[in-house]
């Protein structure tokens, strides 16, 4: 699931629209996956199952060991490059861990974008990983100190029916608008005409 060149130009009209009204900035992340590369689960699993092949065939069958060494070799290879799509390594993973795996992603997002060097620590991450199907808003320690983390609960609940519905690029838009509106209200703009951060959306 991608976003359009189009779309990823109504994205950017709808971050500059937002940041218009406010001295916040508004960054975006879509990430395919939080999980690709982040644990040995494909290896272990490919380990595994490796293993266990060489005994299978030479309990079933009369193959010979050369054979048998070279299957077992191709079956460690195969269960690899499967286990390790992004698809399958999230939904071999316990929620739990795909959420930390998430979060810590997003976290990382947040610091690599520089949504916390604003001037006035009022930058916004709007993070979305797919494969974990896991939604985040993240709040600069300006706004959070008048905006409670509970308050853009909304925003990510509308942001997850959208990706649901598989509408990526409206979600992020309806997303960007809420944000935009309560930076508006706490954070108006000055008129000053900064913008610190590019308005774009950054796909990993």
């Amino acid at each position: 699931m991608e976003i359009s060149a189009r779309d990823r130009a109504r994205l950017s009209a709808a971050i500059r629209a937002a940041e218009s009204r406010t001295t916040g900035e508004i960054v975006c992340v879509l990430a395919q996956s939080s999980s690709v590369g982040r644990t040995a689960l494909p290896v272990v699993i490919a380990a595994v199952l490796a293993l266990a092949v060489p005994w299978l065939l030479m309990a079933l069958t009369t193959l010979s060991l050369q054979l048998i060494l070279s299957i077992q070799v191709v079956v460690f290879l195969a269960a690899t490059a499967i286990a390790g799509l992004p698809g399958a390594q999230a939904a071999l993973m316990p929620q739990r861990a795909r959420r930390a795996l998430a979060h810590r992603a997003a976290m990382e997002q947040f610091a690599i974008r520089g949504v916390a060097r604003t001037k006035q620590r009022t930058g916004i991450l709007i993070f979305v990983s797919l494969a974990e199907r896991y939604a985040r808003i993240i709040a600069d320690d300006g706004i959070a100190r008048r905006v409670p983390q509970a308050h853009w609960q909304g925003a990510v609940d509308g942001l997850i029916a959208h990706m649901r519905d598989g509408r990526i690029a409206d979600g992020f838009i309806a997303a960007v608008e809420s944000c935009g509106g309560v930076l508006a209200t706490h954070f108006p703009s000055s008129g000053g005409g900064d913008d610190e951060l590019p308005d774009r959306i950054y796909l990993i």
